[in-house]
């Protein structure tokens, strides 16, 4: 197991929880009280972390809503800031390209901004993930089952064994890509009934569950379903945006605090 993954799992049980919290900050909702601030989006960061980080098994940003508006600097001074608390940095980019230039985007998401774990695609194969499974000590999560409408476009399909793909995905996940045991799977909170299927094959291996909060996942579903292994389960949205008022941080850790609580309610142990 990668040292990401134990720290990961030695964090849930210190903390009691299996929330991973969502750093998605879009300038256009950021509350008013930023507005005339230097860096808006890492004093917003620095706020929702300072509220909720005792909650947070770990954080999650998005690095398009960085890169998009130049904001590369922020994403780097959120992420030593979150590893500051004590909290593994999970960097959503699910990138997926041939293996050269997957080696260039495994050192800018590993080197130039630290991150514990990433989000692959894993539509191009093995080589072109190989360069971030080499990171040994990382953890990578790749796209099994995605909780959007036109996921199902590709990742239902048959093939001629009679597996679906993401039960493809899923298979090789756990067999041949996993030689460091460093792999997670991302699975869509939103559908529970393919997260038991896809538990069945994967075994004890972490899912990172997206879709809890603004996507309206059934928590007990999920957790119902997603018994047996690893589960790491993120809410963005609902958590960072709930208050545009100056009390955006202490309602941002009301709502984490009621998230980790429904997701406990239906967790016996660790």
């Amino acid at each position: 197991m990668s040292q990401f993954f134990k720290n990961l799992t030695t964090r849930k049980v210190e903390i009691n929880s299996l929330l991973c919290i969502g750093l998605d900050p879009d300038p256009t909702k950021l509350p008013q009280i930023l507005a005339n601030d230097p860096d808006p989006v890492f004093s917003f960061n620095r706020e929702i972390i300072d509220a909720t980080h005792h909650l947070a098994a770990c954080y999650k940003p998005q690095i398009a809503y960085y890169s998009a508006s130049g904001r590369e600097d922020t994403l780097l001074a959120t992420i030593e800031y979150a590893k500051s608390k004590q909290v593994p940095v999970l960097l959503d980019a699910k990138r997926g390209d041939i293996g050269s230039t997957a080696e260039m985007y495994a050192e800018e998401l590993f080197t130039r901004f630290g991150a514990d774990a990433v989000t692959l695609n894993p539509y191009m194969g093995l080589d072109a993930m190989q360069p971030f499974l080499d990171y040994k000590e990382k953890g990578i999560y790749i796209l099994c089952r995605t909780s959007n409408p036109g996921g199902s476009d590709l990742q239902n399909l048959v093939l001629d064994n009679g597996d679906t793909v993401y039960q493809h995905v899923a298979k090789l996940a756990v067999s041949e890509w996993n030689n460091n045991r460093n792999v997670g799977l991302v699975v869509g909170a939103t559908r529970p009934e393919e997260i038991k299927d896809i538990r069945q094959i994967a075994g004890v291996m972490d899912f990172l569950l997206p879709g809890v909060g603004a996507q309206g996942a059934d928590v007990e579903a999920l957790m119902a379903n997603g018994v047996g292994g690893g589960m790491t389960i993120n809410s963005s949205r609902a958590i960072i945006y709930a208050s545009s008022e100056s009390d955006f941080a202490a309602a941002a850790n009301q709502v984490a605090e009621n998230t980790r609580a429904e997701i406990n309610r239906h967790q016996p142990s660790f």
